[in-house]
């Protein structure tokens, strides 16, 4: 299986099956990829090895453990109105998920929600950064004209996160605990 060179986002054609290597502003590497169904229970782990205000962050709400069908439509994308990558390390001998970035279409052709969690314990390194771009990339090419992710206004790291990448941020005028962080592609 052929890697797809660092840094350089992939193609519609190079996905299924491919794997790229990013490394990181620390200059750890990590392993990036789409995510699979056989990733599973890599996908459960993750989620339970996430801080009780990541899985707040994340799911924006108190969630205690994913359930079969979130885990379902998590791991189960298809290329191009479903997405996701996912960032892995060896850790004791297997291969463990730090990351994940994805998007869904919504509603129509030209708009997809996003999401990104990194690890708690791999934030601050620059793993954002390269999941989402990768993943922005990949909307970019599959005709997405607009990324939108609705998120807790107190999450300061998806706020600095998303300034960094150009999204604009307006407050929900539904709900004043929520923004919309918003990208033109």
């Amino acid at each position: 299986m052929s890697a797809i060179p660092t840094g350089q986002p992939p193609s519609i054609a190079e996905l299924e099956g491919d794997h790229w290597l990013e490394k990181l502003s620390d200059g750890s590497r990590v392993l990036l990829r789409p995510i699979r169904p056989e990733d599973r229970e890599r996908e459960r782990k993750f989620i339970d090895r996430l801080s009780s205000e990541s899985r707040h962050f994340r799911f924006l709400g108190e969630i205690r453990e994913a359930s079969p069908s979130l885990l379902d439509q998590l791991v189960n994308i298809d290329y191009h109105n479903s997405m996701a990558f996912v960032a892995l390390v060896h850790d004791n001998g297997t291969l463990r998920e730090v990351g994940v970035s994805r998007y869904s279409a919504s509603g129509d052709d030209k708009h997809c929600e996003c999401a990104v969690t990194v690890a708690d314990d791999w934030q601050r390194r620059g793993l954002g950064v390269a999941l989402m771009r990768h993943l922005i990339d990949l909307a970019r090419q599959n005709g997405f004209r607009q990324m939108f992710s609705m998120d807790s206004a107190a999450n300061e790291p998806m706020r600095e996160l998303a300034k960094y990448l150009g999204f604009r941020c307006t407050r929900d005028s539904e709900d004043a605990t929520q923004v919309m962080h918003t990208l033109v592609l």
